[in-house]
């Protein structure tokens, strides 16, 4: 039986499984929208095609399957490809379909042109996904799709392309169905007995871990490596939600926003720094001194693009899925499993007494440690990226491996917005929170209309400073000045909010934080809460400021 490209199309979202879609609509899109509502798959809204993006890609995440994002010609497209970056930072699989005027009009003048004419939206997709194409006829739309989801679920995983144009959704092809790739065998080092003996023979290692612990969902195997060899865990500011910060191993994190009990251990010297899961940039090793430095380096990781690059010491690369190595590793040797973990604690710092007391004036260290008081213990916690979550990164304790999540290698401010929506939709039964700041607000905040229309209860707590803290400090320490950093009209987040009907709450006290987000947990719709924080407070980001000439 024969069936329209648009149909099959929307046919195969519902066969996969997937409930919602998210994108802007236009011409060039429309028959693939009308038929999502033939097949009982939700249309969600977006403010924006970025945040479109963003939603599928949060989405993906907590539903753990295919997001699909829709943008139209164009402009349409071109403001999906943020959002796309942002996806391959987290390696997650994200379908974007991008609208292109008939293709037998090519080479005419046709507003929105996405063809090579034009905005040639198949090549601008090509370095921030793992696939792009045009389906420029009915007959390549099976093979093409087939590529584009076993790039987007397979291997290293992320987002991919397709860019189809109006008059091929209209032809009518020959029904077929592909199915979701699933139980593909994972990537195992054929290495792993040989890396045993550096481990059983280090005399102080460490575990250096970031966010490819949870790409991989390894997160028992890194517990049970770590107890099993009595190793201390730092883990990097996007690697925070991958171990409990609770547990007596963790010395918490290193890099922006790192602890000093992470830095007293390093500085302490170290034989072999095992790392999982993070290409140890700048952001990871900020304030990384040659103290510091291991004698070796024990690298897992499923791309060798970065390993051995970073830190100028002998390292041995451990290639393929962190996940499925590390259940390797415990099955082929015998580690001692000691529970008591005495030497590691002996060797953390005192705790800080000459901290300063806290007051009733809110702070972001404050907004940050009522939220972790209030919140429950198993909230998923989205940080977009500023000098707000890096406050997260060192005061939220995290007592669930998964429930933190932030970038810092892409970095796309007001990510988390969008991606804290997508999320919620994914996994209604969890409480989500998104942790943005004022600036990240100006740029994606009218995504809070899409949470507001289509229902979804996400709490968003916004630190306000009336600037971008994090330049604006890095700025200013490094040179002395700082240019294009301060607002000169502060944003007011809660009316802001309400301007959209979304309920909001503008908090100056930590009282008045307290009862905004007690009374958000039953809410059953958005809520924004505005936290009025101090500017002349000094962010945990400054590790990496560097004198400017």
């Amino acid at each position: 039986m024969k069936k329209k490209v648009s149909a099959l199309l929307a046919e195969h979202f519902n066969r996969w499984g997937i409930t919602h879609v998210f994108g802007v609509p236009g011409k060039a899109v429309c028959p693939l929208l009308f038929e999502l509502e033939n097949e009982n798959v939700t249309f969600v809204l977006s403010r924006h095609e970025a945040g479109a993006g963003y939603q599928a890609s949060g989405y993906a995440l907590t539903h753990q399957s295919l997001g699909v994002a829709v943008g139209t010609t164009g402009p349409g497209g071109t403001n999906l490809l943020t959002a796309a970056a942002q996806a391959k930072a987290y390696h997650l699989p994200v379908l974007f379909i991008t609208g292109h005027q008939p293709i037998e009009a090519t080479g005419k003048a046709q507003g929105q042109d996405s063809s090579q004419f034009g905005t040639d939206l198949t090549r601008m997709f090509e370095p921030v996904t793992l696939f792009s194409a045009r389906i420029e006829r009915k007959e390549q739309l099976m093979l093409y799709l087939r590529h584009a989801i076993e790039q987007a679920m397979t291997g290293k995983r992320g987002p991919v392309h397709l860019s189809i144009p109006y008059d091929v959704y209209m032809e009518e092809v020959e029904s077929f169905y592909i199915p979701l790739p699933t139980d593909i065998p994972s990537v195992v080092s054929s290495d792993i007995e040989n890396v045993v003996p550096l481990i059983n023979n280090a005399k102080k290692p460490v575990l250096f871990i970031g966010k490819g612990v949870g790409i991989a969902g390894a997160y028992e195997e890194v517990r049970q490596v770590a107890e099993g060899w009595n190793i201390p865990v730092i883990t990097t500011p996007c690697g925070k939600g991958a171990f409990p910060s609770t547990h007596p191993l963790s010395l918490g994190g290193f890099g922006l926003g790192g602890t000093e009990d992470a830095s007293h251990y390093l500085r302490s010297g170290t034989d072999l720094m095992i790392v999982i899961g993070t290409k140890l940039s700048d952001m990871s090793l900020a304030g990384f001194t040659p103290e510091m430095y291991p004698h070796s380096v024990l690298h897992f990781d499923c791309d060798v693009t970065f390993t051995g690059k970073s830190i100028p010491v002998p390292s041995k690369v451990v290639l393929g899925d962190a996940k499925a190595n590390l259940q390797k590793l415990l099955q082929v040797a015998t580690p001692p499993y000691c529970t008591t973990f005495s030497e590691v604690a002996a060797t953390l710092t005192e705790p800080d007494s000459s901290e300063a007391p806290i007051t009733t004036a809110l702070t972001a260290k404050q907004t940050v440690k009522t939220m972790r008081a209030l919140l429950p213990q198993d909230s998923i916690l989205f940080g977009d990226d500023g000098s707000h979550t890096f406050y997260a990164v060192r005061h939220f304790d995290i007592y669930e491996p998964g429930t933190f999540f932030f970038d810092d290698v892409f970095g796309a401010m007001g990510h988390a917005i969008g991606f804290a929506i997508g999320a919620k939709i994914g996994a209604p039964d969890r409480t989500i929170v998104c942790l943005t700041g004022d600036g990240c607000t100006f740029m994606h905040g009218t995504e809070f209309s899409t949470a507001r229309n289509h229902h979804i209860p996400v709490i968003f707590i916004v630190l306000n400073n009336g600037q971008l803290d994090m330049v604006e400090k890095g700025m200013s320490y490094s040179t002395g000045r700082s240019v294009g950093t301060i607002y000169e009209t502060r944003l007011d987040v809660a009316q802001f909010a309400a301007s959209m009907g979304v309920p909001s709450f503008r908090c100056t006290t930590e009282h008045e934080l307290a009862e905004a987000i007690t009374s958000s947990l039953n809410a059953d719709g958005p809520v924004v809460i505005e936290a009025i924080v101090d500017p002349k407070e000094v962010p945990p980001t400054l590790s990496r400021v560097v004198q400017l000439k």
